[in-house]
Order: C-alpha cells, then sequence, then structure tokens
C-alpha cells in the first residue's frame, strides 16, 4: 500500500490485518515501486498524491513492468477527468477519500477475486487481428496499434468473449470496477477510439454494435 499520510496509513494496515491481510506500507513513489518489482502481491493500492510521482505514473510504470496485480486507486480526486486518467494509467478500480474500511475490504476482496477468477489465453485472434497478452501488444494485418491501458483492457475482454455483447454497464463494470460514474459516455467515446484504431482502414470490421444493447467483437 502507498500512502503518505502516516495516520491513514496505520489505520488501514491494522484493519487489513486483522482481516488476515497482510501488508507492506509505503510512504513515497519509489519504494512502492520497488516493493511492486521484487514482491508479488494480490492487491495494491495505491494513493495519487505522495512524494515522487504521483499515483497516476506509477501505475503506467509498473503496467510497462508487465505488472498484473490489481491496482485500487485511492484518492480525493474525484471529477471524472481524474477518475478517467486513473483507469487510463492502467488502474482497476477507483475509491474516494475519505472511505469506510468496509467499502475498501470489499473493494479488495472484489479485485482479488477477479483476478483469481479470470484466465486468458497467451494469444488471442480474431480474423486478421492479433492480441499477444503477456506483452500487451495488439496487431492487425501484422501492423503494430498502439493503444491507451484502458483501450486495451475493452478489446481484450470483447476479443476473450467474441460474439458476445457486453452492455456498457458490464463494461464498466468489468473494466473500471463498480465505483465509476455510469452515467458517462465514457464507454462510447472508448469504443469510437478503438474503432479508429482497429477497424478505421480496413474493409472488414470486427466492432459492432448491437443496437438497443451494447457492443461485441467478432469477424461476422
Amino acid at each position: 500500500m502507498m500512502e503518505d499520510d502516516p495516520d491513514i496509513s496505520s489505520f488501514v494496515k491494522l484493519c487489513l490485518e486483522k482481516n488476515d491481510c497482510n501488508v507492506d506500507l509505503a510512504y513515497d513513489s519509489a519504494i512502492a515501486e520497488k516493493l511492486a518489482l521484487i514482491k508479488k502481491y494480490d492487491v495494491i493500492l495505491l494513493d495519487v498524491i505522495v512524494p515522487g510521482i504521483n499515483g497516476f505514473e506509477l501505475c503506467k510504470k509498473l503496467r510497462n513492468h508487465n505488472i498484473k496485480t490489481p491496482i485500487l486507486m485511492l484518492t480525493s480526486l474525484n471529477s471524472t477527468e481524474d477518475k478517467v486518467e486513473g483507469f487510463d494509467s492502467g488502474a482497476d478500480d477507483y475509491l474516494l477519500k475519505p472511505f469506510q474500511f468496509q467499502e475498501l475490504l470489499a473493494r479488495i476482496k472484489a479485485l482479488d477475486r477477479r483476478n483469481k477468477d479470470s484466465f486468458i489465453a497467451p494469444t488471442l485472434k480474431i480474423l486478421d487481428l492479433e492480441i499477444d497478452t503477456i506483452s500487451k501488444k495488439v496487431k492487425r494485418a501484422n501492423e503494430e496499434i498502439k493503444l491507451t491501458a484502458r483501450e486495451y483492457k475493452i478489446l481484450e475482454l470483447l476479443a476473450s468473449n467474441k460474439g458476445k455483447v457486453f452492455e456498457r454497464i458490464e463494461i464498466i463494470g468489468k473494466i473500471w470496477g463498480n465505483s465509476f460514474d455510469t452515467g458517462t459516455n465514457v464507454i462510447d467515446v472508448h469504443i469510437n477510439a478503438l474503432r479508429n484504431k482497429i477497424d478505421k482502414n480496413f474493409s472488414q470490421k470486427l466492432i459492432h454494435t448491437v443496437i438497443g444493447m451494447g457492443y461485441a467483437l467478432d469477424d461476422k
């Protein structure tokens, strides 16, 4: 857990340990990065405003190091833009301060359960689209496509469930967690961005809108 407020970090650590969790504390981003690189965790908690680089930037660095551990951001920044930045940096969930410990514990358990229950093949191929789920690289017609962390997660979700129609609220729950404001058009924005990168230059479209239902990825 990265949190520079000693009162908050000590309280959360004590409560988690009472619930049979092992906790390492870091008070700045340098220590947090070092711990994340040398130890394997079930869930990582990152405060945003800390000494050194902020939590968003650290989250990006950890994802660039191919660390797939679920990351929960803890912050008082509550605008939609802040949330989008956090999720696009690679975070899995977002909890606003001040928070109740029971909600934090529930979020941690949900992330841990989701992580352990999920299995995705090392390579996903649909038509000429190829997704390397280990390196997180995407190619179409052998040309590499650069995606943001959030765009990649949506694409991986759709591709690993070929032909399945996902409602917007379902995508939000699986990718952003239940804390995100479902009243925004954030899903449509990300889908449009994906279409511009995945489908725009190809006659065969892979990302489909099912009117009144949601989105699917298929080669039909």
